[in-house]
C-alpha cells in the first residue's frame, strides 16, 4: 500500500489537504483515519452537537491531568475519531479569526502566514451565504467548498444580546469574519441546508469519488524514518500491523494531540522525554508537544420571565417532534446550533483588538447537554482570547494506544484571574441592558451571592470549562527557533519528506473558534507541498476601534 502523499486524520486540516492535493490528478492521495463513518444523525443535525462530543464512537474522550487551578478538576478535551474530525462533532460556529492574530504568525517566526497572506485562502475555502445578498466580496469567498451561512435570529433573545452589547457602548458589527471583528452580531455557522457542513462534506467525500484518493480505516501507530527521512506510516488495519508507504511526503492532520503524540513515538521530540521512554531519538525538537494552547469559558446564566427558550424543548416529547421535523423536512430548531449571536470584544483600554469572546445560547443548558437550569433561562459562554498560558502533551507511555498526558496549566497566570473576573462582571453588565428588560428574571450562575473578588474566583475555579480549542502544540516557526517544530512550510525541521499541518502549529491562539483557520491551514499546506505560486496577498485594512488607546468601547 502505497501512495504519493500519506495524510494521517480526515479532520479539518486534513480533508482539504485530500482534496486540494489529489484535484489535478497527478498525484496519489491515501488518508488514514481510526473514526468511521459521519453519516449518524447525531452529526448531521445541528442541534443535536452536544451528543457527538460526548460519545466514544465519535470522539477520542481525552481529558487533561488534574488542574491545578481548578481544583484539580479533570477537564474534557474532545477531539473528533470520525471522518471529518472536530469539524464533525464541533458546535459549527464559524469564527476566522482576527487579523492581527495572523499578523503576529508572521513577527513571530510563520513567515508568510500574515493576515494578507492568509485572507485567500480564508475566501477560496468558503462560499459565504446571507439572505438578501449584503456580502463583502473584497473579504468574503462565494465559490468555495465550506458553505457558512448566518444565525437567523428567529428568537428575540438573540436580538436583546446583540442589542445590549449596542446598549453596553461596544457597538455592532455585521460581520465579524470580515472588515470588523469587534463588537456584537450574528454568528455564522458552518450549516448548509438545514444540516452541518463539516470539513468531509466539503473536501473529503468529493475528493473519494477520485480514483487517485483511498480511505484507509486504521489506527497509526508511528512514522517510519528511515535516513532522516519519512517513508512510511505504521498503521494497525484489519487486525494486523501494516505500513503505508510515502513515495513523497507523510503529513500529519491528527489533531493538537495526537501529532505531537505521533511525532515522539516516531523519535522526533524532547530528547529527554523519548528517553524515558526506551524511544531512539531521531530528531531532538523541544517544542513538540509544548506550546499547548486553549480558550477557557464560563456560563453566566440568567432566568428567563417568559417561556421564550431552550429550555422548554428538552422533554422527550418535544426533541421528537424536532427530530422529525428537521429528518423529514429540515426545518425548525433542529437546523441550528443555536449559537446564533456572540460577540468579541477588548478588555480594557490600551488593548488593540479584541481579547474577549461571548457566545449567546436562548437556553440555560451545559454545552455537553449533561445539566439544564430548572425553568426558563438564557446564558452567555465567555471567555479570555489571549491568555499566557501554556501547557504540555506527552507520551504516558510507548504504547501507541495509551491517551497522551494533556497538561493545559490554566489560570497559572495572575492577569488570568483579573481578566475572567471582568468576564463575569462585563456579562452582568450587559445582561443588566434595558434591552433584556421584558424577559430578565434572577441570576441563575454564578447567582447573587457571588460578588467580590474572593467569591467569584472560587465560582471559577469550579465551573470554568475548555472551548475546546487546543493548538500550538506543533508550533510553527523559523528553523533557528528552538521551540519551532515546522518551519513556514509545514515541513518537520530535522526531517525530510515529513510535515505538520493542522490547529497544532499555530504559533499563538487566534481569536475565535478553531474550525476555520484550521480548514485555511490545510488548504494553505496544500500549495506549500506542491509547489504552486502562492495567490497575491490581499493588503486589506480591518477595522481597528479608532480610541483603543483611552477606552475599551466606542467614544459616546
Amino acid at each position: 500500500m502505497e501512495a504519493d502523499f500519506v495524510i494521517v486524520g480526515a479532520g479539518s486540516a486534513g480533508s482539504a489537504l485530500a482534496a486540494r492535493l489529489s484535484e489535478d490528478g497527478r498525484n496519489s492521495v491515501i488518508v488514514i483515519e481510526y473514526g468511521g463513518t459521519d453519516m449518524g444523525p447525531f452529526i448531521r443535525m445541528p442541534a443535536a452537537l452536544s451528543y457527538p462530543m460526548n460519545m466514544s464512537l465519535y470522539d477520542w474522550r481525552y481529558e487533561s491531568e488534574p488542574e491545578p487551578q481548578l481544583n484539580n478538576r479533570r477537564l474534557a478535551a474532545p477531539r473528533g475519531k470520525v471522518i471529518g474530525g472536530s469539524s464533525s462533532i464541533n458546535g459549527m460556529v464559524f469564527v476566522r479569526g482576527h487579523a492581527a492574530d495572523f499578523d503576529h504568525w508572521q513577527e513571530s517566526g510563520a513567515r508568510g502566514w500574515a493576515f494578507a497572506d492568509v485572507l485567500p485562502y480564508f475566501k477560496r475555502m468558503e462560499t459565504a451565504h446571507r439572505r438578501g445578498g449584503g456580502v463583502d466580496r473584497r473579504w468574503r469567498g462565494s465559490e468555495g467548498p465550506v458553505h457558512v451561512q448566518r444565525g437567523r435570529l428567529d428568537n428575540p433573545l438573540f436580538s436583546a444580546f446583540i442589542e445590549a452589547g449596542r446598549q453596553a457602548g461596544f457597538g455592532t458589527t455585521d460581520d465579524y469574519n470580515g472588515w470588523r471583528q469587534e463588537g456584537f452580531g450574528a454568528s455564522e455557522q458552518s450549516i448548509h441546508r438545514g444540516r452541518r457542513w463539516s470539513a468531509a462534506d466539503a473536501y473529503l467525500t468529493p475528493a473519494l469519488k477520485r480514483n487517485n484518493v483511498s480511505l484507509l480505516k486504521g489506527f497509526a501507530t508511528r512514522i517510519v524514518i528511515e535516513n532522516q527521512r519519512a517513508t512510511a506510516v505504521e498503521v494497525e488495519a484489519h487486525g494486523k500491523l501494516q505500513r503505508v508507504g510515502a513515495r513523497r511526503e507523510v503529513i500529519l492532520a491528527a489533531s493538537a494531540f495526537n501529532s505531537p503524540k505521533l511525532l515522539m513515538m516516531s523519535g522526533i521530540g524532547p530528547a529527554a522525554h523519548l528517553a524515558e521512554h526506551g524511544i531512539e531519538v531521531v530528531a531532538d525538537r523541544p517544542g513538540v508537544g509544548s506550546n499547548l494552547q486553549d480558550h477557557l469559558e464560563v456560563y453566566i446564566q440568567q432566568e428567563c420571565i417568559e417561556p421564550i427558550t431552550l429550555n422548554g424543548h428538552l422533554n422527550l416529547v418535544s426533541k421528537a417532534m424536532i427530530g422529525a421535523q428537521w429528518l423529514f423536512l429540515r426545518q425548525g430548531l433542529g437546523t441550528s446550533n443555536q449559537f446564533e449571536a456572540g460577540g468579541f470584544v477588548r478588555s480594557r483600554a490600551g488593548v488593540r483588538y479584541p481579547d474577549i469572546q461571548f457566545h449567546f445560547l436562548p437556553g440555560a443548558i451545559r454545552y455537553d447537554g449533561k445539566a439544564a437550569a430548572e425553568g426558563h433561562g438564557f446564558q452567555a459562554h465567555v471567555g479570555p482570547m489571549r491568555s499566557a498560558a501554556r501547557g504540555t502533551v506527552r507520551l504516558k507511555s510507548r504504547e501507541p494506544r495509551r491517551a497522551p498526558e494533556i497538561r493545559f496549566n490554566y489560570m497559572s497566570g495572575e492577569n488570568d484571574w483579573r481578566d475572567f473576573r471582568h468576564c463575569v462582571r462585563l456579562t452582568r453588565e450587559i445582561f443588566a441592558q434595558p434591552a433584556f428588560d421584558r424577559w430578565r428574571g434572577a441570576e441563575i450562575a454564578p447567582g447573587a451571592g457571588v460578588e467580590s473578588d474572593a467569591e467569584i474566583d472560587a465560582f471559577l475555579r469550579e465551573h470554568t470549562e475548555s472551548a475546546y480549542h487546543p493548538c500550538g502544540t506543533c508550533k510553527m516557526g523559523a528553523p533557528d527557533d528552538p521551540m519551532a517544530v515546522v518551519d513556514s512550510d509545514t515541513r518537520v525541521i530535522g526531517v525530510a519528506g515529513l510535515r505538520v499541518a493542522d490547529s497544532s502549529i499555530f504559533p499563538r491562539i487566534t481569536n475565535g473558534n478553531l474550525n476555520a483557520p484550521s480548514i485555511m491551514t490545510g488548504e494553505k499546506a496544500a500549495d506549500h507541498i506542491l509547489g504552486r505560486s502562492l495567490p497575491r496577498a490581499e493588503d486589506l485594512e480591518p477595522w481597528i476601534n479608532p480610541d483603543w488607546q483611552s477606552t475599551d468601547r466606542l467614544k459616546r
